[in-house]
């Protein structure tokens, strides 16, 4: 490592390179060879007119030290690279997070690269003391984030708010992310359901579990909030048998909607101090139950028919030996997990139908497990 792979490093020349430039060079080889490097570098970079500082130097030989050691964190690092002046802080008071570098989109990377030029400009007008930054002065610690915390909301010339910009990409992305998953997902349930013979339309057990369904639906608090919620109902519920269930039964793998107000207060929602309520942690759980674990589950159910132990101990081992999802679950806190997360799901199968008061996988479930699931996949028309 020497002055040229810096300036490579940086793509700057050698009197341009800023404290950041270096620290991250230093960073990129292995930390006994930066420090066997760092006095010729320094050497190097006082020859080219561009010396940094005696701090600077220090604290680089320290944190380069304290890596090789083994006790520097990754905070550690993470603080002195902040340190240089020109690194935009990774986590703000505000809790903004800037995506790590091989995650940032084109708008998070763009975003990132003018805040580091923002930076640089206040360095060199003398806004930004780094020196000051890596002795730990908190005077000075607070008045850097306190900058970036205002270029973060301030509009750019164009009109676009960082802050929004990179949020606004990052939420653009998990949802591509979700629907690439979610087509993956119902295209593997159509291949699998295709591979199978039609259940018989279980026309009785459906009747008998729709006029319970209105029933539960009718009368105020758990479960029929939750089942409510699922489905996405607001005030009228479809008048056809089927409609009804299907929009229920595919509400439990993809709720469409919270609680009412009614049920759940405004109030409530935003003590972020207190428990959330039965139902609430309900409805959370249906959302954290990945397209994968579905898919493996309700695959499994109709492989095996009516008649086969449907419980949350034993869906979860079903999600754990599916050959339908790449990722292997063979580690006991992840079946653990799996089997708490269909908790929740059992309880509503039972009022469904799909499963009878023994966990037992019934007819009706078997018949219209799959149809739900690929209803609360299927893009509406």
């Amino acid at each position: 490592m020497d002055l040229d792979f810096v300036c490579a490093h940086a793509g700057r020349s050698s009197n341009a390179l800023t404290r950041r430039d270096v620290a991250r060079a230093l960073l990129a080889v292995p930390s006994g060879v930066a420090l066997v490097a760092l006095p010729d570098l320094r050497r190097a970079m006082l020859g080219a007119g561009n010396p940094l500082s005696v701090a600077f130097w220090d604290s680089a030989k320290a944190t380069l030290g304290a890596i090789e050691a083994g006790s520097a964190t990754v905070g550690d690092v993470q603080h002195w690279v902040e340190a240089t002046g020109t690194e935009p802080i990774l986590l703000t008071r505000t809790f903004f997070i800037w995506p790590d570098e091989e995650e940032r989109g084109e708008v998070a990377a763009e975003m990132f690269d003018l805040m580091v030029a923002y930076l640089e400009e206040r360095v060199a007008a003398g806004r930004i003391d780094p020196d000051a930054l890596v002795l730990e002065d908190p005077t000075s610690r607070l008045a850097y984030e306190e900058l970036q915390e205002r270029w973060l909301v301030e509009p750019l010339p164009d009109g676009r708010v960082p802050m929004f910009a990179v949020t606004d990409e990052q939420d653009k992305e998990l949802l591509d992310a979700m629907d690439e998953e979610e087509a993956f997902a119902l295209n593997e349930l159509r291949r699998v359901v295709g591979e199978l013979p039609e259940p018989p339309f279980p026309a009785r057990e459906l009747g008998a579990a729709a006029a319970r369904l209105r029933e539960v639906l009718s009368c105020p608090g758990y479960p029929g909030n939750v089942l409510s919620a699922c489905a996405g109902f607001e005030d009228a519920v479809p008048a056809d048998d089927t409609d009804l269930w299907l929009a229920v039964a595919a509400g439990v793998a993809g709720p469409i909607s919270d609680l009412s107000e009614e049920d759940d207060t405004l109030e409530e929602f935003t003590d972020l101090e207190g428990e959330l309520s039965h139902e609430d942690s309900i409805l959370a759980a249906l959302c954290a139950i990945h397209y994968a674990d579905w898919l493996a589950a309700v695959a499994a159910l109709a492989r095996r028919g009516p008649g086969v132990l449907a419980s949350a101990e034993r869906v979860a081992r079903f999600i754990a030996e599916s050959e339908e999802i790449e990722v292997e679950i063979d580690d006991p806190e992840d079946i653990e997990a799996t089997e708490m997360l269909f908790t929740s799901v059992i309880p509503l199968w039972t009022e469904l139908g799909i499963v009878d008061k023994d966990e037992v996988l019934t007819p009706l479930g078997w018949w219209g497990l799959p149809k739900a699931l690929e209803r609360a996949w299927a893009s509406p028309e």
